[in-house]
């Protein structure tokens, strides 16, 4: 009978503790708790860290993380608006904020990232296919070909050298996806904190096309500043045409007007000279006009002068003093 009653101690002794162990739970504090009893949600969730009580053996603890979590997409071909398959492999960061909400629509974290993973892929499919493949790998859309400023307005008429233009750039097509994923993510309870693109690859297919308009841009740039420095070019030649030629007809005019004026004083030296009497004037018309034969005749040279002719008087005189000779 003492040992029946000692068994019956024991056993009851037992059924407390395990009944004390079971109603007794700790809540940590980067964790939630959402108590269950018979697989339905009881009451409101637990977000207070420490030592709380339960229906032992008939709820359950449910235990939901608190702190931010992690998404990692797999990649993922995808086309874009001008028809370019590439592979986008995305990061995400969320967090719950709901955990009522939460594990009644996914129950657990296996069950929310399944199904990111369909939302978040759908909506990048969807941002990716509204635009083209230079959005979606530039960081800004505000680039542009260097010295811009310095275009001529023809140049600019031509479009030389000019970039396909770029309307949004990469964050602002992240901001379109995270604005349509974090509408979709709220219901479950879920708050999306930043989604991103990790990676993007030219698919091996398009890689062909993407390497052909990088070079056919660098091309037109390359073309643009050659005819920049083309243009420089023949500005540089003409301002040293004009230059050149300024500097020789300076120079000429000085040159002539200096033989003028040495001229001129040449002439008024022989003026004086051989205005100083008849016969220096005779003797001056005498020796020009010698010089002036001896430039003029020649052999083989025939004149026709009359006999009244300044020029023919010597020949005149030298023939009659030949005769008076004879």
């Amino acid at each position: 009978m003492k040992r029946f009653l000692w068994l019956i101690s024991g056993v009851a002794l037992m059924l407390i503790v395990l009944s004390v162990n079971s109603a007794l739970y700790t809540v940590n504090e980067v964790e939630q708790v959402i108590i269950t009893q018979f697989g339905k949600p009881v009451g409101k969730p637990i977000v207070d860290a420490g030592i709380k009580v339960k229906v032992p053996f008939i709820q359950e603890v449910n235990s939901i993380e608190k702190r931010v979590l992690e998404w990692e997409g797999t990649p993922s071909d995808m086309p874009t608006k001008d028809k370019l398959y590439i592979s986008v492999s995305l990061f995400a960061r969320w967090q719950v904020i709901d955990p009522l909400q939460y594990f009644l629509r996914l129950g657990d974290e296996r069950s929310a990232q399944s199904r990111l993973d369909d939302i978040f892929g759908s909506e990048t499919r969807n941002a990716v296919a509204k635009h083209e493949l230079i959005e979606i790998i530039r960081t800004s859309k505000d680039r542009k070909p260097l010295r811009d400023s310095l275009l001529t307005d023809a140049e600019k008429a031509q479009d030389i050298g000019s970039l396909v233009p770029i309307h949004k750039g990469r964050l602002l097509v992240e901001k379109d996806i995270f604005n349509a994923a974090a509408e979709k993510v709220k219901v479950f309870g879920i708050q999306l904190l930043d989604i991103r693109f990790k990676r993007i690859n030219y698919n091996e297919s398009v890689r062909p096309k993407i390497y052909e308009r990088m070079i056919s841009e660098r091309l037109q740039i390359a073309e643009r500043f050659l005819s920049e420095g083309k243009g420089e070019a023949a500005r540089i030649h003409g301002n040293r045409e004009r230059d050149l030629n300024k500097i020789q007809s300076e120079a000429y005019r000085k040159v002539e007007e200096i033989r003028g004026l040495a001229d001129a004083k040449a002439t008024k030296i022989y003026a004086d000279a051989y205005n100083q009497s008849t016969e220096a004037a005779e003797f001056y018309a005498f020796t020009r006009s010698l010089q002036t034969y001896e430039i003029a005749l020649s052999k083989n040279t025939t004149f026709l002068l009359s006999t009244d002719s300044e020029l023919f008087q010597y020949l005149q005189h030298t023939q009659a003093n030949k005769k008076t000779t004879q």
